[in-house]
């Protein structure tokens, strides 16, 4: 079965469906995608690899679900730091800021730095939304992540990769492919160029609402809010 994938138009449109129609809050969503994100690290880089992860955060939605994922991240018994230069005044991420300086998870100015005392990184920085330039403080971010040796999972995008187009083709970001992506509620159309392991996240899309957009929901076992997408299942 191959999977069907969504659109940026499509997606920002699933996104207010879920939360009109479909009752959610944004809290609620993030919540469960940064859960998501938290489980894809768990799966492919358990703690005995190495239990310090570098969670970089961007001012939006993606951003956010890495401040979730850093959370369950620090309950799983890891030590993440987070790198997160444009925080959002909005309450929202403010609280969930607040939620892990109580934990005392540490935020960093220096990205670059911070990277050579980590174990993985987790690519929370832009996500569906994402078009036009990189702009500053983030360049030197996806240059970092195009020359790092260390392990990356992506959340939703490969930060600076059109969402139709994948990544550039030439310049920042042209060389960036990371070994991991979780693609959230269904994949984009971008994971046609990406050559890693992938993953679904996102139990909690109703059937009546991913048949109206027109994606198939994968079969989530257990209590996994994950589901790794075979090779296979790729040929879009």
């Amino acid at each position: 079965m191959a999977l069907k994938t969504l659109g940026a138009k499509a997606a920002a449109a699933l996104d207010k469906e879920l939360m009109s129609t479909g009752a959610f809050s944004i809290d609620q969503l993030m919540e469960l995608a940064g859960l998501s994100v938290s489980q894809v690290v768990y799966r492919v880089h358990p703690i005995h690899k190495g239990h310090r992860v570098l969670v970089a955060c961007g001012p939006g939605n993606n951003g956010g679900d890495g401040l979730v994922a850093a959370r369950h991240l620090r309950q799983y018994g890891y030590q993440p730091t987070v790198y997160y230069p444009r925080r959002s005044k909005n309450d929202l991420y403010q609280r969930l800021a607040k939620q892990l300086e109580d934990l005392d998870v540490p935020f960093v100015e220096d990205f670059p730095e911070a990277l050579k005392s980590t174990d993985h990184i987790v690519d929370a920085l832009f996500g569906f939304s994402f078009s036009g330039e990189v702009r500053e403080p983030f360049p030197a971010v996806i240059k970092a992540l195009e020359e790092t040796n260390l392990p990356v999972t992506s959340v939703d995008a490969p930060s600076s990769w059109n969402i139709e187009d994948g990544p550039p083709k030439t310049g920042l970001g042209s060389s960036f492919h990371p070994e991991y992506l979780i693609s959230l509620t269904a994949p984009k159309p971008l994971v046609k160029y990406f050559k890693g392991r992938h993953f679904v996240g996102g139990r909690f899309v109703a059937p009546s609402i991913a048949k109206k957009y027109d994606f198939d929901i994968p079969e989530y076992q257990g209590i996994d809010q994950i589901v790794e997408v075979s090779p296979a299942d790729e040929k879009l």
